[in-house]
């Protein structure tokens, strides 16, 4: 049986949808596939779901039995191969919640990063002190300083994101509210991360715009979440929304449409990115 491990990779989720298409468009069920492997069905349907790691001798059986050519196979096997090699991240499993994995992983590949966020600035954009402070916020009683410590110091592992050659365009919008509730009593943490945002907002894929309270309710006052774009064709949007104690992955055509349409709406009736730099220069003077 495939090796179970904590999350999938991009790569593994990617690949797993396309072992599926193929299966399906050589006319086979999974219990057919199954018996090519000699494994249960639910093998089968674990590798297509990205549930455990993709086991390269089952790859390279199921691409011949879905009649690939030889070409298509080796290069599907490399890609296997490389979504198989665990991401940077998991030197962090100790603190990482296995649902927060396979976010870090999207975070990482995408082009495009689109969020709405109605409670704190993104974790991408957050100094260290703020970062802290949420974290002490949110965790009382529920785990020790020193694996706060570790969160922090993976969400600022995060950042490199932004710091590279080719760094996504990351477009968020922030509720008014995100910037009016002091994450602890020391306001020269709140002074602190407005700074850091008018400084990455001056950055060309850096674009941040405030829904302000002036502008009423509007559609995503539900709940916070983030869209993803790839760069591969392979790999369709995908929308991110956390809860409490973990996250629903969507990537079915209707439920993205319907968070794209709200993303629209906000980035259409938000404070433009200009308007955003005037509003945060404008706060950071009262602290």
């Amino acid at each position: 049986m495939s090796e179970r491990r904590p999350a999938p990779t991009v790569g593994q989720v990617v690949l797993g949808r396309r072992l599926q298409e193929l299966r399906e468009a050589a006319g086979l069920g999974r219990e057919e596939a199954a018996r090519a492997l000699r494994v249960a069905p639910a093998t089968v349907r674990r590798m297509e779901m990205a549930e455990v790691a993709l086991k390269i001798p089952y790859v390279q059986v199921l691409l011949e039995a879905y009649g690939v050519s030889d070409g298509e196979a080796e290069a599907f096997v490399r890609l296997a191969e490389d979504a198989n090699l665990p991401g940077w991240w998991q030197r962090f499993h100790d603190v990482l919640p296995e649902w927060f994995s396979l976010y870090v992983s999207l975070e990482g590949a995408a082009r495009l990063i689109r969020s709405y966020e109605p409670h704190f600035v993104p974790g991408l954009l957050q100094t260290e002190r703020y970062a802290r402070a949420v974290l002490e916020a949110g965790t009382v009683g529920r785990t020790t300083p020193d694996a706060i410590e570790r969160h922090v110091s993976l969400r600022m592992a995060r950042q490199r994101l932004l710091d590279g050659a080719n760094p996504p365009h990351l477009w968020a919008v922030l509720d008014e509210t995100v910037l009016r509730r002091p994450v602890c009593e020391d306001p020269s943490v709140l002074r602190e991360q407005l700074d850091r945002l008018l400084e990455l907002t001056e950055r060309d894929r850096i674009t941040v715009q405030i829904a302000e309270f002036a502008d009423g309710p509007h559609p995503g006052t539900a709940a916070p979440f983030s869209l993803f774009r790839f760069a591969e064709p392979e790999l369709p949007d995908m929308v991110v929304t956390e809860y409490l104690t973990g996250a629903l992955y969507l990537d079915s055509r209707k439920e993205v449409s319907a968070h794209l349409e709200v993303l629209d709406h906000l980035t259409t009736h938000a404070a433009s990115a200009q308007e955003t730099r005037g509003l945060l220069e404008d706060l950071r003077e009262t602290l």
